[in-house]
């Protein structure tokens, strides 16, 4: 069952959520992180982890609804971890809240805790087993079955509390149908794959929603009863709490967290462990710190005292099934990754850019633990090079200095204090500096008339001008821009000595043409003069064309 799927969101280079899934079943494509769902266990560490909500559950709300509508007795099965979701509120309260809704009756799934844990330990006094695992989480179970199958022999036989307890409500009741309300995500992937014990399963958070659609509200009424010790079952050690521990030479052993579950099951499977009873739970702080404690809070102290206080000093009063209506079978669960050869990881790692064991920087921030990891998920298609943030960095940084480095334009930048922080080799060319550490974090006043970048710096505003630079002998047109984001200024300095020199040249020879055109204008004077008496009148003719043509020369 596909408990947990994407939803369209501004899902984007984030990556927390595969560097906090403990075995790492995500994939990402187009933007989007994939949860791949026959290698996922059910954590939901994603979703609560998951800063975009782009992870939704599967709401079974409806599902019930329809079963409240068949006209069968439908009974809840309501996980004990309630009372840490609910403050204040006993099971009187949440029964008379439910049967609003349309419940027939609510019972705790600590009822059927009660069965489990007498049957571990009959399993302690009667069978000879080295290591057992507690069968009680399913995503616990999901990672022995998926990822560690070699300790499937360890891992207890016996149905979990809510299949315990709902296999005894059917017992009791043919006709009934069964809800289980939880924190749990994995529960909706137990109930859907085995069949005919938990028809539908919900979470607090549905839970809450339906309440308050109805109009619910929830009143603040504890109530007491001793014989309840197995409400104990949602907090770290619980299952041990209940159980008599009597049973010489063994160990009892409570985990939590998948990535301790992970390393005492590496210990198991190694054979460093032997006559140990270990209860497992994927969530720290076990049950009352799962995915679905609609508080999206970690109040572990909070909610244990919670859980504490309303449970009981003895065992329910329950009639315990025969061995065989507990027992529960485990196979392992293969998903289909082929392991990428060598050359193909060592090809990976050389498109990231790994080309030695020391440029492995092993950082995480892709959301692998390795870079090696990360490049057989690349391999295996659940991951992209571009995740490699480090990578990214070097690339950008490479492609930029490439850019600054081969523009003809020279270019210098400065913090607020005038000191030089970059400077390209053009702009050293310019004003020949050998080398840009001959230059980093001096004032530009060793280099530049700092003027105009003050000029820059207090208005805020771009400053452009030509600039003659007598100690280099050029001309520049020079650039300065403050850059808010960044506190810098940015200086771009293009080199305009050829063409200063080619307009002075053009000045030059206008100004020697014009010097020419008035010797001929005096010289035609004199012989006009001398002459006038014959040419007449063609002589002020020739002036005036003497002079317009004088006027051109000037103009240009």
């Amino acid at each position: 069952m596909n408990c947990l799927t994407l939803k369209k969101s501004n899902c984007k280079n984030c990556y927390k959520c595969i560097r906090h899934c403990p075995v790492k079943a995500i994939r990402f494509s187009g933007n989007q992180a994939h949860i791949i769902n026959n290698e996922c266990i059910l954590c939901g560490q994603c979703f609560v982890v998951c800063p975009q909500n782009a992870k939704q559950i599967v709401d079974e709300t409806e599902k019930v609804k329809v079963l409240l509508q068949t006209g069968d007795p439908v009974y809840v099965s309501l996980a004990p971890s309630f009372v840490a979701n609910y403050p204040g509120v006993g099971i009187g309260a949440m029964t008379a809240a439910l049967k609003k809704l349309g419940f027939h009756e609510v019972e705790e799934t600590a009822i059927g805790a009660t069965m489990v844990k007498r049957e571990y330990e009959r399993m302690l006094r009667e069978e000879a087993r080295d290591v057992i695992i507690s069968s009680c989480c399913h995503s616990i179970n999901l990672l022995i079955q998926k990822y560690y199958p070699d300790a499937l022999e360890y891992l207890a036989d016996v149905v979990s509390p809510m299949q315990a307890h709902c296999l005894d409500i059917k017992k009791r009741h043919p006709e009934a149908k069964t809800v289980f309300i939880g924190p749990c995500v994995a529960k909706k992937d137990e109930a859907e794959h085995y069949k005919g014990i938990v028809d539908a399963v919900m979470t607090y958070e549905e839970l809450t929603a339906w309440f308050k659609a109805e109009g619910i509200e929830l009143e603040k009424e504890m109530d007491a009863e001793e014989n309840s010790r197995a409400r104990f079952f949602p907090t770290t050690g619980g299952v041990l709490k209940t159980m008599a521990k009597d049973q010489p030479g063994f160990t009892y052993l409570a985990v939590d967290g998948v990535e301790n579950c992970i390393s005492a099951l590496k210990e198991v499977i190694a054979g460093k462990v032997h006559k140990c009873f270990i209860e497992m739970s994927a969530c720290v702080g076990s049950c009352v710190g799962g995915p679905v404690m609609e508080k999206y809070s970690r109040a572990l102290i909070q909610d244990y005292i919670a859980v504490a206080d309303f449970a009981g000093e003895k065992d329910f009063v329950v009639e315990q099934p025969d061995q065989l209506e507990l027992k529960k079978g485990f196979s392992s669960i293969a998903h289909d990754l082929a392991e990428p050869s060598e050359s193909e990881i060592y090809s990976v790692l050389r498109q990231m850019g790994k080309f030695r064991p020391e440029q492995e920087l092993n950082c995480g921030s892709c959301g692998y633990n390795t870079c090696r990891e990360k490049a057989i998920a690349i391999c295996q298609g659940k991951a992209e090079i571009s995740m490699c943030l480090p990578y990214l960095k070097d690339k950008a940084e490479s492609f930029s200095d490439t850019i600054v480095e081969n523009t003809p334009n020279g270019l210098i930048v400065l913090n607020e204090k005038l000191e030089v922080q970059q400077i390209n080799g053009s702009a050293r060319r310019l004003m020949n500096i050998r080398s840009a550490s001959d230059v980093m974090g001096a004032h530009v006043a060793r280099i530049l008339d700092p003027g105009v970048f003050r000029t820059a710096l207090n208005n805020r505003h771009n400053v452009n001008q030509r600039m003659y630079l007598a100690e280099y002998k050029r001309y520049v047109d020079i650039t300065v821009m403050y850059d808010h984001d960044s506190r810098l200024l940015i200086c771009i300095l293009r080199d305009v000595t050829e063409e200063e020199t080619a307009r002075e040249r053009k000045e030059l020879i206008s100004q020697q043409t014009i010097e020419v055109a008035d010797r001929v204008v005096d010289k035609q004077m004199r012989i006009v003069q001398e002459i006038a008496s014959l040419l007449g009148e063609t002589a002020a003719e020739t002036k005036i064309a003497l002079t317009k043509l004088k006027e051109s020369i000037a103009n240009e």
